[in-house]
């Protein structure tokens, strides 16, 4: 008889507690949102993650797209802003005299030249801006067309990181070629979704993915127990699935690709794109796309590395991988063939 008591009881208890569990559970289960953008560095945003309820997920995102657009303004080398001194005021005034910047402006700057550049072979150039420039307008203008040769070997000279001169202690930028200018189109988005990522993770965000024109940052992993966020590789070639491969991100994990698909015009059957060989000046022809894992908080160099990988040959490419300590890499061809480093994690989508 005590035996049976003990058995109901314990069953009974067994019961109280897996209901308690299910209960629990309920309670803290969250909802899947949304939200998109499309005021930020010319691109479509899209953030979807999990949260308790509507109210605490758009104030995360309003916070989010604060920082977000804070860089895209401090970036951009086309508009002034009032309030701050961005790029489009360095590039128009740094050849005179120095332009004293903020702290994130500053900081971002010593990051390209000290580190992105020499990591990249020179590859990864934000000094680049007379040579970018020529090919943006054509790429823009009612008839594109590449710019003339002459041009471009003129534009190439006004180039040399060398004449970018950062004074730390005043926190200035001077110019010492006044012909030279700065277009950080090749870091500055990865470099962005970065910092505003690992601000988002301060504030409590958890379990969101960040596709910022396609610079794909994970917080943290999806929620209710539903594992790591998958990812795609886009497919280059436009003749199949709008996926080659898959990838699961780690939490903090970044994906960063870039491909000659994305920004181009064609001239008498021949595709020019946006990225550019600075050997030559003229848009790299190696492969037809790159992508580069990256390790938490590796964001920023990832979008560097796709760039430099993109426009130097795949030899070259690996030796400034294999400097870049745990990221890997997917080199994809136009003969639709790929090949990657020993550790990309990366499976044929389905």
């Amino acid at each position: 008889m005590k035996t049976r008591l003990y058995r109901t009881g314990a069953a009974v208890l067994a019961a109280l507690l897996l209901g308690g569990v299910v209960v629990y559970s309920m309670l803290n289960r969250r909802t899947l949102y949304t939200t998109t953008w499309f005021d930020l560095f010319d691109t479509v945003s899209v953030v979807k993650g999990y949260a308790r309820s509507q109210a605490e997920w758009d104030a995360q995102m309003d916070a989010l797209h604060d920082d977000l657009l804070h860089y895209h303004q401090l970036f951009d080398i086309y508009n002034h802003y009032d309030g701050m001194v961005n790029l489009y005021d360095v590039n128009a005034q740094a050849a005179d005299d120095p332009v004293a910047v903020d702290e994130d402006l500053y900081r971002f700057l010593d990051w390209c030249v000290n580190t992105i550049y020499p990591l990249t072979d020179g590859a990864t150039n934000i000094a680049a801006g007379s040579v970018l420039k020529l090919w943006h307008d054509a790429r823009e203008s009612d008839a594109p067309a590449p710019p003339e040769d002459e041009a471009i070997q003129q534009a190439l000279a006004h180039i040399s990181i060398e004449n970018l001169q950062l004074d730390e202690q005043a926190q200035t930028v001077f110019f010492t070629d006044p012909a030279m200018s700065l277009d950080v189109g090749a870091v500055g988005k990865g470099y962005a979704v970065e910092q505003a990522a690992e601000a988002a993770e301060a504030r409590g965000l958890d379990s969101a993915l960040l596709n910022i024109g396609g610079n794909l940052r994970a917080i943290g992993e999806k929620a209710n127990g539903e594992g790591r966020w998958t990812v795609g590789v886009e497919n280059p070639w436009n003749n199949g699935p709008a996926y080659i491969q898959t990838v699961s991100l780690e939490p903090g994990y970044s994906l960063v690709i870039s491909g000659d698909y994305q920004r181009y015009f064609e001239y008498e059957g021949v595709r020019y794109a946006h990225l550019i060989d600075l050997t030559t000046g003229y848009p790299a022809r190696y492969c037809s796309s790159t992508a580069i894992l990256a390790p938490s908080q590796g964001g920023g160099y990832a979008d560097a590395l796709s760039t430099a990988l993109f426009c130097l040959p795949e030899a070259q490419g690996r030796a400034v991988l294999d400097a870049a300590d745990g990221y890997e890499a997917l080199w994809m061809y136009a003969d639709e063939t790929t090949a990657q480093s020993d550790g990309w994690p990366g499976q044929p989508a389905q």
